[in-house]
């Protein structure tokens, strides 16, 4: 996001990190629950460039109770968001999915994790540009690693993309929640410049495209 905002200040941009609270007339938001639901929850982890937009696309799907912003896929153990915008800690900008697996599969979010976003990208999604943007899908166990396996062997075998995907499949080690002014970002900040022209614009493509899951509103 930063990278972004350095190119287009002097046109429209006003900073990811700024906001402005007013009502939001264009597009219903949907709300994570911070209360976990059952002692079946699952947890999976995502990295698509800025975090705001990945924590709306995961939580309007149906069976996902919450995602929460983070960092992850890093070494640094005390990373906050000015060190990873840097580009110093390793670390790309992580969701962590809180879901209900008798509701949504891991290979559903698998599913909409690469329609979300382009996989083709390397280190940058779009304007935001640097390592903490890059795609990755992270894996808990052997059977997610598979699934995100197959699923990148479908889209490769399905010509999608002009281009080679790029993500990476890695490992989960730790997630380390996100400052609190990041989370439900968009939800509390609709009339700042980067979520009405990037985030909301993104974040209903998704909605019109996936067809693998159900939605929430």
């Amino acid at each position: 996001m930063r990278s972004f905002f350095a190119a287009m200040t002097l046109i429209i941009f006003a900073g990811c990190a700024q906001s402005q609270r007013q009502n939001n007339n264009e597009a219903k938001i949907p709300e994570g629950n911070p209360v976990r639901s059952g002692a079946k929850e699952a947890v999976a982890y995502f990295a698509e460039g800025c975090f705001w937009h990945t924590e709306i696309v995961f939580q309007s799907l149906e069976g996902v109770r919450d995602a929460v912003s983070g960092y992850a896929g890093g070494a640094d153990i005390k990373p906050d968001y000015e060190k990873v915008c840097a580009g110093n800690t390793g670390h790309a900008e992580t969701i962590g999915v809180f879901y209900d697996p008798s509701k949504i599969s891991f290979q559903t979010l698998v599913k909409a994790f690469f329609a979300s976003h382009d996989p083709t990208q390397l280190n940058r999604q779009g304007n935001d540009v640097g390592t903490q943007y890059r795609s990755i899908a992270f894996y808990s166990n052997e059977n997610e690693k598979k699934l995100i396996e197959e699923e990148l062997k479908k889209l490769k075998e399905s010509k999608k993309y002009s281009g080679t995907i790029v993500s990476e499949v890695k490992r989960f080690e730790k997630f380390y929640p996100a400052e609190t002014y990041h989370q439900e970002y968009i939800l509390h900040h609709p009339e700042n410049t980067y979520v009405k022209l990037v985030s909301v614009p993104d974040y209903l493509l998704f909605k019109r495209e996936f067809k693998e899951g159900k939605f929430k509103l």
